[in-house]
């Protein structure tokens, strides 16, 4: 018990330690964003220091993933608790390939959604830009407090990358919070059928939700193109705002299904 105590403990700190790190880093890189303060001499040492930030940025998201398995591990062992229900509930082999297949697909549809990934086939990025495919840059100065730096990614002609700092860490966070509910909610469906225990209608509730990026997708597709380029700024404004407040959402509903799910006996088998 004191070993799977200290287990779970160690997956909270480094849960902690690379989300504070993350916060830490947007903060220090920010003081290099002052254009006034980037000189022909100054700029090839930001471009150094923006190439340890995504190394460390790397190496966060790192601490942060092991911190979840380890936490998610030990506390899907068994224990009191609508963590471990959580927990429990999605750790069996079905539930794991639900969450890498959904976290996957999900986050390539988001990575198109906020301009991550860009596919453009009626432009080439060498004729319209003067860019050698392949080839990737960092551009390293300036910007608001997580936006910079950018690096951008010439795949081929036709095909890029924009990271941005900020939509890197979204995308994630949203992309697992999505995968984790679809899981939960595939085996709440999987109870619903064995126990009557379990509403199908409550089951599915992280289905509805696992899409915060559908929803400025859609208007653009009603309003079309031909609206010009102030509706398209505020899709994106709305979209981004849908995305902050389905954030809440996306970690409140596993704790609804959990609460339903409790004192029904989950296998961790396929």
């Amino acid at each position: 018990m004191g070993q799977t105590s200290g287990s779970t403990s160690g997956g909270r700190l480094l849960i902690i330690t690379g989300f504070v790190s993350m916060a830490v880093l947007f903060i220090v890189y920010s003081r290099y964003q002052d254009p006034q303060l980037l000189t022909p001499e100054s700029i090839d040492i930001v471009i150094r220091i923006a190439n340890v930030f995504y190394v460390l940025l790397i190496f966060s998201f790192g601490a942060i993933a092991y911190g979840m398995y380890v936490y998610h591990r030990q506390k899907a062992a068994g224990g009191p608790g609508l963590v471990a229900t959580i927990a429990s509930a999605t750790w069996n082999p079905k539930s794991r390939r639900i969450w890498a297949v959904t976290f996957v697909v999900y986050g390539t549809f988001f990575s198109m959604s906020s301009g991550t990934l860009v596919y453009q086939p009626e432009v080439s990025f060498s004729v319209h830009y003067g860019a050698e495919v392949p080839s990737w840059f960092i551009s390293p100065c300036c910007g608001e407090p997580g936006y910079m730096p950018t690096v951008i990614v010439y795949v081929t002609d036709n095909v890029g990358l924009q990271i941005i700092p900020i939509n890197m860490v979204l995308q994630i966070t949203v992309s697992y919070l999505v995968a984790l509910n679809v899981s939960l909610a595939a085996a709440a469906i999987t109870v619903s059928r064995k126990s009557k225990s379990i509403g199908t209608l409550g089951a599915v509730t992280g289905m509805f939700i696992a899409c915060p990026t559908c929803a400025g997708t859609l208007l653009s597709l009603f309003i079309g193109t031909a609206s010009g380029i102030a509706i398209a700024a505020v899709l994106v404004q709305l979209q981004t705002a849908f995305i902050a407040i389905s954030i809440p959402v996306l970690l409140a509903t596993p704790f609804i299904l959990a609460k339903k799910l409790e004192g029904t006996k989950l296998c961790n088998t396929d």
